[in-house]
Protein backbone atom coordinates (compact mmCIF):
# COMPACT_ATOMS: atom_id res chain seq x y z
CA UNK A 1 0.00 0.00 0.00
CA UNK A 2 2.51 2.79 -1.10
CA UNK A 3 1.21 5.94 -0.21
CA UNK A 4 1.95 9.55 -1.20
CA UNK A 5 1.33 12.30 1.74
CA UNK A 6 -2.16 14.26 2.01
CA UNK A 7 -1.18 17.23 2.04
CA UNK A 8 -7.31 27.68 41.02
CA UNK A 9 -6.82 26.08 37.69
CA UNK A 10 -9.49 27.01 35.13
CA UNK A 11 -11.21 29.78 36.61
CA UNK A 12 -7.44 31.38 37.99
CA UNK A 13 -6.43 30.12 34.14
CA UNK A 14 -9.12 32.08 32.45
CA UNK A 15 -7.60 36.02 33.19
CA UNK A 16 -4.05 34.57 31.41
CA UNK A 17 -5.43 32.92 28.38
CA UNK A 18 -2.86 30.81 27.05
CA UNK A 19 -1.56 30.93 23.91
CA UNK A 20 -1.67 27.58 21.85
CA UNK A 21 0.59 25.07 17.04
CA UNK A 22 0.39 24.32 18.50
CA UNK A 23 0.57 27.76 18.85
CA UNK A 24 2.70 29.59 16.96
CA UNK A 25 5.21 28.91 18.71
CA UNK A 26 4.98 24.91 19.69
CA UNK A 27 0.87 23.85 18.84
CA UNK A 28 -0.32 21.51 16.14
CA UNK A 29 0.02 22.51 18.08
CA UNK A 30 -0.97 24.20 14.86
CA UNK A 31 0.22 22.96 12.19
CA UNK A 32 -2.89 23.42 9.84
CA UNK A 33 -4.73 27.13 10.96
CA UNK A 34 -8.39 27.40 11.23
CA UNK A 35 -9.98 29.28 7.90
CA UNK A 36 -13.09 30.54 10.62
CA UNK A 37 -14.22 31.73 13.67
CA UNK A 38 -17.09 29.40 14.16
CA UNK A 39 -19.09 27.31 11.85
CA UNK A 40 -22.04 25.18 12.05
CA UNK A 41 -22.27 21.78 10.52
CA UNK A 42 -25.09 19.14 10.50
CA UNK A 43 -23.83 15.52 10.41
CA UNK A 44 -25.04 13.20 7.20
CA UNK A 45 -24.91 9.69 7.42
CA UNK A 46 -26.72 8.80 10.91
CA UNK A 47 -25.69 5.66 12.83
CA UNK A 48 -28.54 4.81 15.05
CA UNK A 49 -30.89 7.20 16.60
CA UNK A 50 -30.17 9.17 19.76
CA UNK A 51 -31.51 8.31 22.95
CA UNK A 52 -34.34 9.91 23.54
CA UNK A 53 -33.37 11.55 27.40
CA UNK A 54 -30.42 12.87 25.75
CA UNK A 55 -29.60 16.15 23.82
CA UNK A 56 -30.00 16.64 20.21
CA UNK A 57 -27.36 18.78 20.04
CA UNK A 58 -23.67 17.95 20.52
CA UNK A 59 -21.11 21.28 21.07
CA UNK A 60 -17.83 20.46 19.77
CA UNK A 61 -14.74 23.65 20.80
CA UNK A 62 -11.83 22.91 19.04
CA UNK A 63 -8.75 25.59 17.14
CA UNK A 64 -8.53 24.44 13.74
CA UNK A 65 -10.67 21.81 11.54
CA UNK A 66 -8.10 19.03 11.47
CA UNK A 67 -9.99 16.98 13.94
CA UNK A 68 -13.42 18.61 12.35
CA UNK A 69 -12.46 16.39 9.29
CA UNK A 70 -11.70 13.31 10.56
CA UNK A 71 -15.18 13.21 12.78
CA UNK A 72 -17.50 14.38 9.73
CA UNK A 73 -15.64 11.51 7.62
CA UNK A 74 -14.99 8.52 10.16
CA UNK A 75 -18.03 9.38 13.03
CA UNK A 76 -21.97 8.55 12.07
CA UNK A 77 -23.70 10.80 14.29
CA UNK A 78 -26.93 9.45 15.74
CA UNK A 79 -30.34 10.24 13.85
CA UNK A 80 -31.52 13.74 15.04
CA UNK A 81 -28.55 14.77 16.79
CA UNK A 82 -26.60 18.18 15.31
CA UNK A 83 -23.36 18.39 15.33
CA UNK A 84 -22.22 22.10 16.28
CA UNK A 85 -18.47 23.08 15.90
CA UNK A 86 -17.09 26.30 17.59
CA UNK A 87 -13.94 26.91 15.75
CA UNK A 88 -11.62 29.41 17.02
CA UNK A 89 -8.05 30.12 16.10
CA UNK A 90 -5.78 29.64 19.02
CA UNK A 91 -3.47 32.77 18.19
CA UNK A 92 -2.85 34.90 21.40
CA UNK A 93 -5.04 32.63 23.02
CA UNK A 94 -8.09 33.11 21.74
CA UNK A 95 -9.25 29.72 21.61
CA UNK A 96 -8.39 29.43 24.96
CA UNK A 97 -10.08 32.20 25.73
CA UNK A 98 -13.78 31.52 24.00
CA UNK A 99 -13.28 28.01 25.40
CA UNK A 100 -13.06 29.17 29.13
CA UNK A 101 -16.23 31.73 28.83
CA UNK A 102 -18.11 28.24 27.50
CA UNK A 103 -17.17 26.71 30.17
CA UNK A 104 -18.07 29.24 33.01
CA UNK A 105 -21.27 29.44 31.52
CA UNK A 106 -22.33 25.54 31.43
CA UNK A 107 -24.36 25.21 34.37
CA UNK A 108 -26.43 28.03 33.38
CA UNK A 109 -26.69 27.27 29.57
CA UNK A 110 -29.43 25.84 27.62
CA UNK A 111 -28.89 21.84 27.16
CA UNK A 112 -28.58 22.91 23.66
CA UNK A 113 -25.98 25.27 24.07
CA UNK A 114 -23.54 23.14 26.72
CA UNK A 115 -20.33 22.38 25.68
CA UNK A 116 -20.26 18.63 25.39
CA UNK A 117 -16.68 18.03 24.23
CA UNK A 118 -13.13 20.01 23.79
CA UNK A 119 -10.18 19.65 22.05
CA UNK A 120 -7.03 20.50 24.00
CA UNK A 121 -3.03 20.30 23.50
CA UNK A 122 -0.31 18.51 25.63
CA UNK A 123 0.89 22.19 26.19
CA UNK A 124 -1.88 23.15 28.51
CA UNK A 125 -4.26 20.05 28.76
CA UNK A 126 -3.23 19.79 32.85
CA UNK A 127 -4.96 22.79 33.00
CA UNK A 128 -8.52 21.55 32.13
CA UNK A 129 -7.73 17.95 32.99
CA UNK A 130 -7.32 19.13 37.13
CA UNK A 131 -10.34 21.29 36.89
CA UNK A 132 -13.91 20.95 37.70
CA UNK A 133 -15.02 21.81 33.96
CA UNK A 134 -14.34 17.98 32.89
CA UNK A 135 -15.88 14.81 33.94
CA UNK A 136 -14.45 10.95 34.50
CA UNK A 137 -14.89 9.11 31.37
CA UNK A 138 -15.01 5.93 32.64
CA UNK A 139 -17.68 6.52 33.96
CA UNK A 140 -19.67 7.43 30.69
CA UNK A 141 -18.01 4.12 29.10
CA UNK A 142 -14.73 4.61 27.59
CA UNK A 143 -12.63 2.18 30.09
CA UNK A 144 -10.79 0.04 27.05
CA UNK A 145 -7.39 1.60 26.98
CA UNK A 146 -5.62 -1.50 26.38
CA UNK A 147 -4.32 -0.40 22.75
CA UNK A 148 -3.69 3.27 23.65
CA UNK A 149 0.29 4.51 24.56
CA UNK A 150 0.26 5.23 28.07
CA UNK A 151 1.58 8.67 28.10
CA UNK A 152 -1.66 9.86 26.19
CA UNK A 153 -3.91 8.58 29.54
CA UNK A 154 -1.36 9.71 31.70
CA UNK A 155 -1.61 13.40 29.86
CA UNK A 156 -5.61 13.69 30.42
CA UNK A 157 -5.66 11.90 34.01
CA UNK A 158 -6.06 14.35 37.04
CA UNK A 159 -4.06 14.13 40.55
CA UNK A 160 -6.24 12.30 41.83
CA UNK A 161 -6.46 9.13 38.91
CA UNK A 162 -9.27 10.32 36.82
CA UNK A 163 -8.97 10.13 33.37
CA UNK A 164 -11.13 12.96 31.64
CA UNK A 165 -10.53 12.03 27.78
CA UNK A 166 -8.71 10.28 25.59
CA UNK A 167 -6.34 11.02 22.58
CA UNK A 168 -7.35 10.11 19.09
CA UNK A 169 -3.33 9.88 17.69
CA UNK A 170 0.06 10.03 19.32
CA UNK A 171 2.71 12.00 18.12
CA UNK A 172 6.51 10.86 18.83
CA UNK A 173 8.71 13.50 17.23
CA UNK A 174 11.44 12.41 15.18
CA UNK A 175 14.69 13.38 13.76
CA UNK A 176 13.48 14.47 10.00
CA UNK A 177 16.86 14.59 7.73
CA UNK A 178 17.50 15.38 4.23
CA UNK A 179 18.66 12.16 2.69
CA UNK A 180 20.88 14.26 0.03
CA UNK A 181 22.54 16.00 2.50
CA UNK A 182 22.98 13.17 5.20
CA UNK A 183 24.87 11.14 2.19
CA UNK A 184 27.64 13.94 1.68
CA UNK A 185 28.30 14.65 5.83
CA UNK A 186 27.79 11.49 6.97
CA UNK A 187 28.32 8.57 3.73
CA UNK A 188 24.90 7.40 3.93
CA UNK A 189 21.21 8.00 4.15
CA UNK A 190 20.32 4.67 5.59
CA UNK A 191 18.13 5.55 8.68
CA UNK A 192 19.77 2.85 10.88
CA UNK A 193 22.92 4.47 10.33
CA UNK A 194 22.11 7.54 10.68
CA UNK A 195 20.34 7.14 13.80
CA UNK A 196 23.71 5.73 15.09
CA UNK A 197 25.87 8.60 14.02
CA UNK A 198 23.30 10.79 15.62
CA UNK A 199 22.27 8.79 18.43
CA UNK A 200 23.10 11.00 21.46
CA UNK A 201 23.97 14.55 21.09
CA UNK A 202 27.72 14.80 21.84
CA UNK A 203 27.59 12.89 18.16
CA UNK A 204 25.00 15.14 17.07
CA UNK A 205 27.23 18.26 17.84
CA UNK A 206 29.83 16.37 16.58
CA UNK A 207 27.93 16.23 13.37
CA UNK A 208 26.60 19.94 13.36
CA UNK A 209 30.29 20.86 13.06
CA UNK A 210 31.14 18.57 9.71
CA UNK A 211 27.94 20.10 8.49
CA UNK A 212 28.86 23.79 8.81
CA UNK A 213 32.54 22.43 7.43
CA UNK A 214 30.20 21.17 3.86
CA UNK A 215 28.13 24.42 4.21
CA UNK A 216 25.28 23.24 5.80
CA UNK A 217 23.42 24.10 9.08
CA UNK A 218 22.22 21.64 11.10
CA UNK A 219 19.28 23.20 12.20
CA UNK A 220 17.38 26.06 10.55
CA UNK A 221 15.96 27.44 13.90
CA UNK A 222 17.49 27.82 16.97
CA UNK A 223 14.40 26.25 19.26
CA UNK A 224 14.49 23.39 16.79
CA UNK A 225 15.76 20.75 19.55
CA UNK A 226 13.99 22.21 22.01
CA UNK A 227 11.55 19.45 22.60
CA UNK A 228 14.09 16.88 22.77
CA UNK A 229 15.68 18.02 26.00
CA UNK A 230 12.30 19.72 27.92
CA UNK A 231 10.39 16.60 27.35
CA UNK A 232 12.78 15.24 29.09
CA UNK A 233 13.69 16.99 32.39
CA UNK A 234 13.74 15.32 35.41
CA UNK A 235 12.09 18.35 37.68
CA UNK A 236 9.09 20.67 36.92
CA UNK A 237 9.43 24.15 36.38
CA UNK A 238 8.18 25.54 39.48
CA UNK A 239 9.24 23.16 42.95
CA UNK A 240 6.52 22.33 45.87
CA UNK A 241 7.76 25.72 46.93
CA UNK A 242 6.69 27.68 44.51
CA UNK A 243 10.29 28.32 43.18
CA UNK A 244 11.13 28.52 39.50
CA UNK A 245 13.59 26.32 38.92
CA UNK A 246 15.73 25.84 35.92
CA UNK A 247 16.24 21.72 35.02
CA UNK A 248 19.36 20.41 34.10
CA UNK A 249 17.63 19.63 30.93
CA UNK A 250 16.69 23.20 30.06
CA UNK A 251 20.14 24.00 31.38
CA UNK A 252 21.90 21.62 28.77
CA UNK A 253 19.76 23.39 25.76
CA UNK A 254 20.63 26.74 26.40
CA UNK A 255 24.15 25.55 26.58
CA UNK A 256 24.45 23.98 23.42
CA UNK A 257 22.10 26.36 21.53
CA UNK A 258 24.84 29.16 22.74
CA UNK A 259 26.92 26.99 21.50
CA UNK A 260 25.23 26.38 17.77
CA UNK A 261 24.42 30.02 17.46
CA UNK A 262 28.27 30.68 18.23
CA UNK A 263 29.32 28.50 15.59
CA UNK A 264 26.41 29.31 12.96
CA UNK A 265 25.38 25.53 13.07
CA UNK A 266 21.38 26.98 13.10
CA UNK A 267 19.88 30.45 12.32
CA UNK A 268 17.99 32.65 14.67
CA UNK A 269 14.86 31.84 13.56
CA UNK A 270 11.60 30.76 14.97
CA UNK A 271 9.90 27.48 14.93
CA UNK A 272 7.35 28.98 12.43
CA UNK A 273 9.18 32.03 10.94
CA UNK A 274 10.19 31.81 6.79
CA UNK A 275 13.76 32.01 7.28
CA UNK A 276 12.76 28.59 8.64
CA UNK A 277 10.64 27.43 6.51
CA UNK A 278 12.98 28.18 3.16
CA UNK A 279 15.06 25.67 4.31
CA UNK A 280 12.75 22.80 3.78
CA UNK A 281 12.97 23.60 -0.15
CA UNK A 282 15.59 21.79 -2.30
CA UNK A 283 17.80 24.73 -2.50
CA UNK A 284 18.04 24.70 0.98
CA UNK A 285 21.32 23.90 3.34
CA UNK A 286 20.14 22.43 6.50
CA UNK A 287 20.20 18.59 7.08
CA UNK A 288 17.17 18.11 10.46
CA UNK A 289 14.35 19.15 11.63
CA UNK A 290 12.22 17.37 14.14
CA UNK A 291 8.87 16.85 14.47
CA UNK A 292 5.89 13.84 13.96
CA UNK A 293 3.36 13.13 11.67
CA UNK A 294 1.79 15.83 11.60
CA UNK A 295 4.79 17.94 11.19
CA UNK A 296 5.68 16.51 8.05
CA UNK A 297 2.66 16.54 6.65
CA UNK A 298 1.25 19.67 7.28
CA UNK A 299 4.19 22.14 8.13
CA UNK A 300 6.60 20.66 5.63
CA UNK A 301 4.91 22.13 2.50
CA UNK A 302 7.88 24.09 1.18
CA UNK A 303 9.63 20.48 0.75
CA UNK A 304 6.37 19.17 -0.89
CA UNK A 305 6.37 21.74 -3.35
CA UNK A 306 5.89 20.52 -6.87
CA UNK A 307 8.48 23.11 -8.21
CA UNK A 308 10.83 23.93 -5.41
CA UNK A 309 10.68 21.20 -3.28
CA UNK A 310 12.15 17.91 -2.27
CA UNK A 311 9.57 15.31 -2.32
CA UNK A 312 11.09 11.59 -1.23
CA UNK A 313 14.21 13.55 -0.48
CA UNK A 314 13.91 12.69 3.20
CA UNK A 315 13.91 9.59 6.21
CA UNK A 316 13.16 10.23 9.95
CA UNK A 317 15.29 8.39 12.68
CA UNK A 318 14.67 8.69 16.57
CA UNK A 319 17.73 11.09 16.79
CA UNK A 320 19.56 12.02 20.36
CA UNK A 321 15.86 11.97 22.49
CA UNK A 322 13.16 10.38 22.54
CA UNK A 323 10.08 13.23 22.67
CA UNK A 324 7.25 13.68 21.54
CA UNK A 325 5.53 17.06 19.74
CA UNK A 326 1.62 17.70 19.88
CA UNK A 327 -1.31 15.86 20.16
CA UNK A 328 -4.93 16.36 20.21
CA UNK A 329 -6.94 15.36 23.23
CA UNK A 330 -10.76 14.78 23.29
CA UNK A 331 -11.98 16.21 26.97
CA UNK A 332 -15.24 15.14 28.11
CA UNK A 333 -17.19 18.60 29.59
CA UNK A 334 -18.50 18.15 32.76
CA UNK A 335 -22.28 19.18 32.47
CA UNK A 336 -22.94 17.21 29.26
CA UNK A 337 -26.41 16.51 28.65
CA UNK A 338 -24.95 13.92 25.56
CA UNK A 339 -22.64 11.39 27.50
CA UNK A 340 -24.07 8.49 25.36
CA UNK A 341 -22.61 10.16 22.38
CA UNK A 342 -19.83 11.47 24.19
CA UNK A 343 -18.18 7.66 25.27
CA UNK A 344 -18.78 6.73 21.73
CA UNK A 345 -16.89 9.18 20.13
CA UNK A 346 -13.97 8.84 22.32
CA UNK A 347 -14.67 5.06 22.07
CA UNK A 348 -14.74 5.50 17.73
CA UNK A 349 -11.43 6.93 17.62
CA UNK A 350 -9.12 4.77 19.66
CA UNK A 351 -10.83 1.60 19.34
CA UNK A 352 -12.71 1.62 16.41
CA UNK A 353 -10.03 -0.89 14.44
CA UNK A 354 -11.88 0.39 10.69
CA UNK A 355 -11.74 4.06 11.61
CA UNK A 356 -7.95 4.29 13.13
CA UNK A 357 -6.59 1.83 9.80
CA UNK A 358 -8.72 4.97 7.80
CA UNK A 359 -6.35 7.77 9.31
CA UNK A 360 -3.30 5.50 8.91
CA UNK A 361 -4.07 4.70 5.09
CA UNK A 362 -5.98 7.89 4.20
CA UNK A 363 -4.77 10.70 6.59
CA UNK A 364 -1.21 9.94 7.21
CA UNK A 365 -1.56 10.18 10.93
CA UNK A 366 -0.20 7.78 13.47
CA UNK A 367 -3.16 6.56 15.87
CA UNK A 368 -3.57 6.42 19.30
CA UNK A 369 -4.18 2.09 18.91
CA UNK A 370 -1.21 0.19 18.89
CA UNK A 371 -2.72 -2.88 17.29
CA UNK A 372 -3.96 -0.97 14.12
CA UNK A 373 -0.15 0.53 13.94
CA UNK A 374 1.41 -2.55 14.36
CA UNK A 375 -0.54 -4.51 11.52
CA UNK A 376 0.92 -1.02 9.22
CA UNK A 377 4.24 -1.51 11.10
CA UNK A 378 4.74 -5.43 9.93
CA UNK A 379 3.48 -4.37 6.27
CA UNK A 380 6.62 -5.03 3.97
CA UNK A 381 4.76 -3.40 1.16
CA UNK A 382 3.34 0.26 3.29
CA UNK A 383 5.82 2.95 2.68
CA UNK A 384 5.86 6.99 2.80
CA UNK A 385 6.47 8.64 -0.36
CA UNK A 386 7.54 11.53 1.36
CA UNK A 387 10.17 9.75 3.06
CA UNK A 388 11.60 7.95 0.28
CA UNK A 389 9.58 4.87 0.57
CA UNK A 390 10.20 4.22 4.71
CA UNK A 391 7.83 3.11 6.75
CA UNK A 392 7.41 5.90 9.16
CA UNK A 393 4.50 3.91 10.68
CA UNK A 394 6.88 1.31 11.93
CA UNK A 395 9.35 3.87 12.93
CA UNK A 396 7.28 5.87 15.22
CA UNK A 397 5.87 2.46 16.88
CA UNK A 398 9.31 1.79 18.02
CA UNK A 399 9.38 5.43 18.96
CA UNK A 400 6.37 5.92 21.02
CA UNK A 401 7.17 3.40 24.34
CA UNK A 402 9.75 5.46 25.06
CA UNK A 403 7.78 9.10 25.17
CA UNK A 404 7.77 10.19 28.81
CA UNK A 405 4.86 12.49 30.31
CA UNK A 406 6.68 13.41 33.74
CA UNK A 407 6.79 17.10 35.83
CA UNK A 408 4.19 18.72 33.31
CA UNK A 409 2.78 21.97 35.11
CA UNK A 410 0.10 24.33 34.07
CA UNK A 411 2.00 26.68 33.88
CA UNK A 412 4.72 25.03 31.31
CA UNK A 413 3.26 26.99 27.46
CA UNK A 414 3.75 30.30 29.06
CA UNK A 415 7.48 29.61 30.56
CA UNK A 416 8.57 27.06 27.68
CA UNK A 417 7.55 29.54 24.89
CA UNK A 418 8.90 32.67 26.87
CA UNK A 419 11.90 31.14 27.11
CA UNK A 420 12.95 30.47 24.45
CA UNK A 421 11.31 34.09 22.74
CA UNK A 422 13.25 36.09 25.39
CA UNK A 423 16.54 33.98 24.35
CA UNK A 424 16.04 34.68 21.00
CA UNK A 425 16.36 38.23 21.37
CA UNK A 426 19.40 37.55 22.78
CA UNK A 427 20.85 35.27 19.43
CA UNK A 428 19.35 38.01 17.51
CA UNK A 429 21.86 40.40 19.15
CA UNK A 430 19.05 43.29 20.69
CA UNK A 431 19.60 42.27 24.18
CA UNK A 432 22.98 40.29 26.18
CA UNK A 433 22.21 36.86 27.85
CA UNK A 434 21.56 38.91 31.31
CA UNK A 435 19.03 41.29 30.48
CA UNK A 436 17.52 38.15 28.39
CA UNK A 437 17.09 35.98 31.46
CA UNK A 438 15.87 39.23 33.45
CA UNK A 439 13.21 39.78 30.76
CA UNK A 440 12.12 35.93 31.21
CA UNK A 441 11.83 36.02 35.04
CA UNK A 442 9.49 39.92 35.02
CA UNK A 443 7.36 37.68 32.27
CA UNK A 444 6.60 34.93 35.07
CA UNK A 445 6.19 37.63 37.43
CA UNK A 446 3.60 39.35 35.15
CA UNK A 447 1.97 36.47 34.63
CA UNK A 448 2.19 34.05 37.53
CA UNK A 449 2.98 36.04 40.91
CA UNK A 450 3.09 33.58 43.10
CA UNK A 451 6.08 31.97 41.76
CA UNK A 452 9.46 32.99 42.90
CA UNK A 453 12.00 34.04 40.53
CA UNK A 454 15.52 34.09 40.72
Amino acid sequence: MKRKLIASLLVASMAMSMAACGAKEETKEEAPAASTAEEETKEEAPAEEASADEGKVFNIYAWNEEYKGFFEKYYKVPDGVTVNWTIVPSDNGQYQEALDNALLSQADAADDDKVDMFLAEADYILKYVNSDATQDVTALGVTDFSNTYEYTVQACTDTEGITKGVSFQCCPSALIYRRSIAKDVLGTDDPAEVQEKLSDWTKFEAVAKDAKDKGYYMTASFAETYRPFSNNVTSAWVDENNNLQMDEQIQAWIDQTDKFMENEYTLTSGIWEDEKNAQMFAEGKTMCFFGPAWYFNFCMGNAQDEEKGCYGDWAICEGPAAHFWGGTWLLAAAGSDNPTMLADVMNTFINDEEVCSNLIEKEAQFTNNKAVNDKYASDPDYGNGFLGGQNDTAVFAEMADNIKFENQTIYDQILNEGLQSNLQEFYRGSVNKETAMSNFYKLVNEKYPSIVTP
